[in-house]
């Protein structure tokens, strides 16, 4: 029974490695969303309904439940898979990403859903001034640069298109996470600058789980409290075997 960790955007599977070196168990997998830091399918549109259709296919492939943990548009994927397919999940933790008919859209994802917007500011994307947004939402300079150097053409133009399909997310994806029965954990950092903790507390109320909110701790929390997040993680599962 493995741990599935999935990633969120501009990330690559690189995002877990903190927190899965320092867990005592070694079954654990990090996956990369199609088209970052890696080829995407023939013909995939990069919609958030093809992404949640590849998740479940990627954990239905292991062919047992997982313990399942998402990040920022991970998060939001982690939540829809096991709403739709709870018999694939044993647990869930995600943090950092909204699924909340109260959600309004932070500026940056505004920007990525207006045609001809977006793609002025993915023209202007370049890893120095990347990196710089990077440090100030809470990487480390060294993976702020990492992630940064990490993002070519194709992560944009899936960034492009897999905000524009997310307009109505919350209207769209809330009802089904409101049945989830699975046990459930909530990370967020206290000054994520793209999601206020209310939106922790709502999501951990509303699937009878627990919110951990990590103080002086911005957007990245499996790079900033890698260590706590793993130790918690560990508390989690011992919990509900």
């Amino acid at each position: 029974m493995p741990a599935v960790f999935v990633h969120g955007v501009p990330d690559t599977s690189r995002l877990w490695n903190g927190i899965r070196s320092r867990l005592e168990r070694k079954d654990t997998v990090a996956l990369s969303l199609p088209g970052f830091g890696c080829d995407t399918p023939p013909g995939f549109p990069a919609t958030k309904e093809a992404y949640v259709d590849w998740l479940i296919d990627e954990l239905a492939r292991i062919g047992e439940p997982v313990d399942l943990v998402g990040h920022d548009w991970g998060a939001n994927l982690v939540q829809r898979a096991v709403s739709l397919r709870p018999d694939l999940v044993r647990t869930w933790a995600c943090g950092s990403g909204i699924v909340d008919v109260e959600y309004v859209w932070h500026e940056a994802a505004q920007q990525f859903q207006a045609p001809g917007v977006g793609e002025a500011m993915m023209a202007l994307w370049e890893p120095g001034l990347l990196t710089d947004v990077f440090v100030a939402s809470g990487l480390p300079q060294g993976e702020a640069s990492a992630v940064a150097h990490n993002i070519d053409a194709r992560m944009k133009d899936c960034i492009l298109k897999l905000y524009r399909s997310a307009l109505e997310i919350g209207a769209e994806w809330q009802p089904g996470v409101e049945r989830v029965t699975r046990p459930a954990l909530v990370f967020w950092g206290a000054d994520d600058p793209y999601g206020e903790t209310r939106f922790a507390e709502r999501l951990a109320a509303r699937v009878g789980g627990q919110a951990i909110i990590f103080p002086g701790c911005k957007h990245w929390w499996p790079v900033e409290r890698a260590e706590e997040a793993a130790a918690a993680l560990e508390r989690f599962w011992r919990a509900n075997r």
